[in-house]
């Protein structure tokens, strides 16, 4: 069966996603609503990023600190990490980009409602509210962003690792591993206060959307 073409599948996607909010609105959930859930989900798989990276940089430790045992139990372990890893920020990104997606139609809409206006004060207000809305998501976006690119060369040096390591088992390549651990775990910190400052961020715009 043929592919639908990058640009196909765009249009295919943002009519589903047409589709969805139309029936949504139909049993009263309206995209103001559907975006602070967004939101919200967003800052749920940030804490759960956060959470992630740590454990995978605490195994990480655990074999770069090893004292006997199986290196191969540890090193499946170290992998494993990886991989959940990977999974956590990509689910990450999913969830930013679903944001993205809900405030763009939201501010769409806003924007074309002004037009319906009969009274100039309140076609102002809403306009003057619709320009606000989109200053603080702009920032809370940002930070988002932000973190979310940062989650790439943690990624980038825990999957560099696990490949090295799966070939070359042994204390010396424990010990290469651990020459660059200390950057590792610099560039967790970064990421995790980041996704902080995002989740900060965040709170901040659903407040003022509630």
């Amino acid at each position: 069966m043929k592919l639908l073409s990058p640009f196909l599948l765009l249009i295919f996607l943002v009519g589903c996603e047409s589709t969805y909010y139309s029936a949504m609105e139909k049993v009263g959930y309206h995209k103001r609503e559907i975006l602070v859930d967004r939101v919200e989900d967003a800052q749920e798989s940030q804490q759960d990023a956060q959470q992630q990276f740590t454990s995978a940089l605490e195994h990480l430790k655990t074999l770069t600190n090893f004292d006997g045992g199986d290196l191969e139990v540890i090193y499946d372990q170290v992998n494993d990490q990886y991989k959940d890893s990977k999974a956590a920020a990509e689910l990450v990104s999913k969830r930013i980009d679903e944001v993205d997606s809900v405030a763009e139609a939201l501010f769409d809409e806003w924007q074309g409602e002004l037009e319906q206006y009969q009274s100039t004060s309140l076609r102002a207000e809403s306009e003057t509210q619709l320009a606000d809305t989109k200053k603080r998501y702009a920032a809370m976006l940002k930070a988002m962003r932000r973190a979310e690119s940062q989650m790439a060369p943690v990624l980038s040096r825990l999957n560099d690792n696990q490949l090295y390591l799966k070939h070359n088992l042994n204390a010396r390549a424990i010990g290469s591993v651990g020459k660059e651990f200390v950057r590792l775990e610099q560039e967790v910190a970064d990421v995790i206060q980041q996704m902080s400052k995002a989740i900060a961020e965040s709170d901040k715009f659903i407040a003022t959307m509630k």
